[in-house]
């Protein structure tokens, strides 16, 4: 499986990424939603920031991967510390994560920038979308 993730732009989130200061993304909801059980190690990863240009800029191949259980406000926020080497995350990122109910992080490896492309995106908001395979969907 291939996945987009939409890192986010103020953070410097895919700058992180890329210098290896950052080695893992973060995703949530209150219920069990996409990428949720669906990314497996070994699985590649396509990254681009959350702007308007849709660009994917990089890529990375996922190193680990942890699905939550249903979780408390308490249990989310201790999951986000003891992760808080790899996640990096700003005090506005924290607020955004802390207190879903269903968590995914996603470690990565390997990351790097490739030859930027575009992609069919549909009329979907979501910041990490699935895919068998990115060139189904490459422009």
């Amino acid at each position: 499986m291939d996945h987009i993730v939409y890192c986010d732009k103020k953070a410097k989130e895919l700058s992180r990424l890329l210098s290896d200061e950052q080695t893992m993304v973060i995703r949530g909801a209150a219920g069990r939603k996409l990428p949720h059980g669906r990314v497996a190690i070994n699985d590649t990863v396509y990254l681009l920031e959350n702007d308007s240009s849709g660009i994917i800029r990089a890529k990375g191949i996922v190193s680990s991967v942890f699905n939550s259980d249903k979780l408390s406000l308490e249990e989310s926020e201790k999951i986000i510390e003891e992760n808080m080497t790899q996640l990096k995350l700003t005090e506005n990122q924290k607020k955004r994560w802390i207190g879903k109910r269903y968590l995914c992080l996603i470690g990565l490896k390997d990351i790097h920038e490739i030859e930027p492309f575009s992609y069919v995106r549909e009329k979907n908001m979501d910041d990490c979308i699935t895919v068998e395979s990115i060139y189904d969907i490459k422009k």
